[in-house]
């Protein structure tokens, strides 16, 4: 699959920006801690809230906060959207960030549609980003100076598979993997329109219906923005570690 997954993304990143030239890649080990839950208002909309820190070789590498948004427009789809505030520090051997971390802003908008495959539950998402990343002035030490805008578009698979009878119970296990490919476009991007590619599985056990913890292997690579200024040669990142991921949702419906 590894190998699959890094076939199919090398065909993408040949692209005019960078022609033909010789990557230089940065392999790192992740550790992603992730909070995310949806707490129901109505039958129909619930408030999505979220918070990752992420560190890389035991260093931070990234933050983010998320509220939205969300509204069931059946039983097997949801649209969403809301705010997102993201923040990088500096990293690996190839930083992106000098000094200071740097922040960014986004708006987003998605879709999902989930499924059911005998015990397999799985789950399709096409997610709409609008983003603002800002840089320091003085030589990332002073201020945010500016803000680039750009697009993206991001679609995950992610599949749920039940190990102790036909659906997951309270007190069972489960196993869940995902897969999500991140396109950038819009006149900013300019040649490098691959983003990354998260590629994560694992295992889950549901303490109740709104209670679950999961810890997942988690498999990236990224693609930087910009090639890097010595050599003009452009960056990958090879990243590789684990997610640990706590879902609860609170119901505030009454019902």
């Amino acid at each position: 699959m590894k190998k699959y997954v890094l076939w199919s993304v090398g065909s993408l990143l040949t692209t005019a920006g960078f022609g033909q030239s010789p990557r230089l890649l940065d392999p790192n080990t992740l550790g992603w801690f992730v909070y995310t839950g949806d707490h129901t208002l109505t039958p129909h909309w619930a408030v999505h809230t979220e918070y990752q820190w992420r560190r890389i070789n035991w260093a931070p590498q990234q933050q983010l906060a998320r509220l939205g948004l969300v509204r069931t427009l059946s039983e097997r789809v949801r649209v969403s959207g809301g705010y997102t505030y993201f923040q990088t520090h500096r990293y690996g051997r190839y930083p992106t960030v000098p000094n200071r971390p740097e922040p960014e802003n986004r708006f987003y908008e998605d879709v999902s549609l989930d499924d059911q495959l005998g015990r397999l539950k799985f789950n399709h998402r096409l997610r709409l980003e609008q983003r603002w990343l800002g840089s320091r002035a003085n030589e990332g030490q002073g201020p945010v100076e500016a803000w680039e805008y750009q697009h993206r578009i991001r679609y995950q698979l992610s599949g749920q598979w039940a190990v102790q009878g036909p659906t997951v119970e309270d007190g069972e296990w489960y196993l869940n993997a995902f897969d999500e490919l991140f396109i950038g476009f819009g006149r900013n991007v300019q040649g490098n329109v691959f983003n990354q590619n998260r590629l994560s599985g694992g295992l889950g056990y549901q303490f109740a219906d709104n209670a679950k913890i999961e810890l997942n292997y988690l498999y990236q690579i990224s693609q930087h923005a910009t090639p890097e200024p010595i050599s003009g040669r452009p960056v990958f990142e090879i990243n590789q570690g684990f997610r640990l991921n706590v879902l609860y949702d609170l119901n505030f419906s009454g019902e």
